[in-house]
């Protein structure tokens, strides 16, 4: 279980006294099967994803991955843990596909032969194996996006956090994530802007300014998203933040 106990992320910002507060008083625990993030541009989502990691460090309050902290024991929590950006090059660092799957799997398989045939079967799940030799650079965005996910998900973790995954697919290979995250024995926690996606998960987490305005069903949280959307932004103590969610009573 992953679970987050009033949680702030702040940041210090060139040109100003004050930290920018990227989250604020989270407290979640993360519990079901998939979980969805969706939120406007800014909002907070992507921080909130890389916490659950040890990607980014809480300025206050703790995260832990199965009671292992994620600053102490990041090691610990990373292999629990795998996490695929939006954009694959952040995480794609060898010259071909085949090369950066077997690189995710060296520290778990010692024999070459053995770790060529997994790195093999990892590819070919997302039918990236005829182009496993190729410059990474000479893939599309949609095909770089899929073997990243195939590279974290060769070493097996118990938890898959993605970010924005769809963005850079075309449908079909939309069509193939949404199935093949369907199919996975992992836990999913992902953030979204296809709102189509979301209503797949079980749980669905709604990012504001910071904070969790809404947390619960998909289709409820994905109407609420909406309904912020529609109200626009609003003034408050000279900073934006939609009306729906100034007037909520449910901050957290």
């Amino acid at each position: 279980m992953i679970s987050l106990t009033s949680v702030g992320v702040r940041v210090a910002v060139d040109g100003h006294l004050e930290p920018k507060v990227l989250l604020e008083d989270v407290t979640l625990s993360l519990t079901e099967r998939r979980i969805g993030v969706i939120g406007a541009n800014g909002s907070g989502k992507s921080t909130l994803l890389r916490l659950l990691n040890g990607l980014v460090a809480p300025s206050e309050g703790s995260v832990t991955v199965n009671g292992s902290d994620t600053v102490r024991k990041v090691r610990a929590v990373r292999q629990q843990v795998g996490f695929v950006f939006t954009d694959p090059l952040s995480q794609l660092v060898m010259p071909t596909g085949r090369e950066d799957v077997e690189l995710s799997l060296r520290r778990s398989i010692r024999n070459g032969a053995e770790r060529r045939e997994k790195a093999d079967a990892a590819l070919d799940r997302f039918g990236l194996l005829p182009l496993a030799d190729q410059s990474i650079y000479e893939l599309s965005g949609g095909e770089r996006q899929l073997l990243a996910l195939a590279a974290v998900l060769a070493v097996e973790p118990d938890v898959l956090v993605l970010d924005e995954p769809s963005t850079l697919l075309d449908l079909r290979n939309r069509e193939l994530l949404r199935r093949t995250i369907t199919g996975l024995r992992q836990q999913i926690i992902m953030s979204t802007h296809d709102l189509e996606l979301a209503l797949d998960m079980d749980r669905v987490l709604v990012v504001e300014s910071g904070r969790i305005v809404f947390d619960g069903d998909a289709a409820a949280a994905v109407a609420h998203y909406r309904s912020l959307c529609a109200a626009g932004p609003a003034v408050r103590d000279g900073s934006e933040v939609p009306n729906s969610a100034a007037a909520s009573g449910e901050d957290r």
